[in-house]
């Protein structure tokens, strides 16, 4: 299923974001974890999002309007991005910019790659999302790459690790841009959200 997506725009600064009254669902992750073929595979818009093999290719926060119903946020992935540490500390303080002050953002969606145990800056991010009090989820990419023995092996232990500091964990999705495995279950979460707000109107 194609969704009706139209690119809004780039900006390197929440500020300059539109002001809108549709909720904002922005999609993070460390560089090169499959963010931009998984906003592809959701959305059914070929190249909607910029992939490359190169990390580090999201470079601004970019904008997309989802069937007029929300926002689709393609935030700046963070790690291995081959540019300078400058570049770096720049994008990490834009992207938390908007993650605190965004008003209309209404969920995270945490990137990480299926074939890794928990690693150092991917629970960094969680434990800032935490501490700041903004609502996310955990989406595993790549199950496609691995046997679904091995991404449980891997969920048991992101399940142990958080359970040491969480009694409740987040809400958390398995997911594949090449079989498109977790796309609906994505969707029809963000539906269930946006029926929530509607109802609070």
């Amino acid at each position: 299923m194609k969704l009706n997506a139209k690119f809004i725009s780039s900006y390197d600064d929440y500020k300059k974001c539109p002001e809108n009254s549709l909720p904002e669902y922005a999609f993070i992750g460390r560089s090169n974890v499959g963010k931009s073929s998984l906003i592809n595979a959701i959305t059914g818009v070929k190249n909607l999002a910029m992939t490359s093999s190169k990390p580090g290719k999201t470079q601004l926060i970019n904008m997309f309007n989802i069937e007029d119903a929300w926002v689709l946020v393609d935030l700046p992935g963070y790690g291995f991005a081959k540019s300078s540490q400058s570049s770096r500390i720049k994008w990490g303080q834009m992207v938390h910019d908007y993650l605190k002050n965004r008003e209309k953002l209404t969920n995270v969606f945490l990137l990480v790659d299926s074939r890794h145990e928990p690693l150092k800056n991917d629970l960094e991010q969680i434990t800032w999302l935490a501490s700041n009090g903004i609502p996310f989820s955990l989406v595993f990419t790549k199950v496609d790459k691995q046997s679904i023995t091995q991404t449980n092996k891997i969920l048991a232990t992101w399940n142990k690790v958080l359970g040491e500091d969480w009694e409740e964990l987040p809400k958390t999705f398995t997911t594949s841009s090449e079989s498109g495995k977790g796309k609906d279950e994505l969707l029809t979460y963000i539906n269930e959200i946006n029926q929530q707000i509607s109802k609070l109107k």
